[in-house]
């Protein structure tokens, strides 16, 4: 999955179930990645503008879901990336700013239009050659809810997935005394003041897009949710005094730069968490939050370069800022 990847069950924490869901992630990996020889999307670049290929049915759920998306925000977000993705390296020793002539050329090779999907034969056909899928923005999402349905069928009630920031809070966490354990930038029993404080809301932190990994700004309390952050932070390279990050505008083949530091979905599927979060961040506040708002039981928070914080309407009662230098603004 490119990340660290880790896994917290409450209960029925054996080896054999421990092992079982890592399993079922390096499964995913051999079909979904692009970066990998061999795997089920690779073999579908290979063939682009040559022929449909035979996929798992895996791929087709996250790719359907991904062209969701790339029509909800027409284009913004698009599975189709891959050129322009690989162009720049961004997460590899030879990330750099690609010449003007290059972008251009790999811009005309992102259409998701030009993506074929046959349900019944389960194949896909990139339509013309030099295409590339990358589904990068929304695979750790549909990886996490497959570890989610895979444990529930389990039994398991209660667990933390974190698929590199990409996290589902199982079930309910139960009242316990005592500050809690820490996962990676999350407290699920700490203190301070919260709008809900039962016991039974799990406690995410948001990651503060100016620090590193486990600072936070704020604190969202949820149940059974996911939580997905987007955001220039993590994977960038500076080039010139300037710092490029991985998420790249199909308009202009450049990285993102729209104002915001970062977008923090919550809804109740990490696929679509994923998809929502890249999007919104590719929109902006106006167009991310009507995309977000396409969704049932999503919501969004917006973190800006001028450390305002901007979140969507219902989701306000359940995150509370807990950083004195951002300040929150009107929706």
């Amino acid at each position: 999955m490119g990340t660290i990847c880790s896994l917290t069950l409450f209960e029925k924490g054996t080896p054999a179930l421990y092992a079982a869901a890592f399993g079922r992630l390096k499964e995913l990996e051999d079909i979904l990645s692009a970066n990998r020889e061999g795997t089920d999307l690779d073999k579908v670049n290979k063939n682009a503008g040559i022929g449909p290929v035979k996929v798992r049915p895996e791929l087709i759920v996250c790719l359907d879901r991904a062209l969701v998306y790339a029509e909800k925000s027409s284009g913004a977000f698009d599975p189709s990336v891959g050129p322009l993705v690989k162009l720049w390296g961004i997460g590899t020793d030879g990330a750099h700013v690609p010449k003007e002539e290059e972008i251009k050329k790999a811009l005309t090779l992102i259409d998701y239009r030009d993506i074929e999907v046959n349900h019944d034969a389960g194949t896909v056909l990139l339509k013309r050659p030099g295409m590339a899928l990358d589904l990068g923005a929304i695979a750790k999402g549909y990886a996490a809810d497959e570890l989610d349905t895979r444990l529930t069928g389990k039994g398991v009630d209660r667990a933390i997935i974190d698929l590199g920031g990409n996290i589902f809070a199982m079930g309910e966490k139960k009242a316990k005394k005592g500050p809690g354990d820490f996962f990676r930038g999350l407290n699920p029993g700490g203190s301070g003041k919260q709008a809900k404080d039962d016991g039974s809301f799990w406690r995410i932190g948001v990651q503060d897009p100016r620090e590193n990994r486990g600072n936070y700004i704020g604190i969202i309390a949820l149940k059974n949710k996911t939580v997905v952050t987007s955001g220039g932070y993590e994977r960038y390279f500076m080039e010139g005094g300037k710092r490029y990050h991985h998420i790249l505008s199909t308009e202009n083949g450049f990285p993102i730069e729209n104002g915001l530091l970062s977008v923090t979905i919550v809804a109740d599927k990490s696929i679509d968490a994923d998809g929502l979060s890249t999007s919104a961040f590719c929109l902006g506040w106006e167009g991310g939050r009507d995309i977000i708002a396409s969704v049932k039981g999503a919501g969004g928070i917006f973190v800006f370069n001028d450390l305002s914080v901007r979140i969507t309407p219902g989701l306000e009662k359940d995150f509370t800022l807990s950083s004195a230098e951002y300040k929150l603004a009107k929706p």
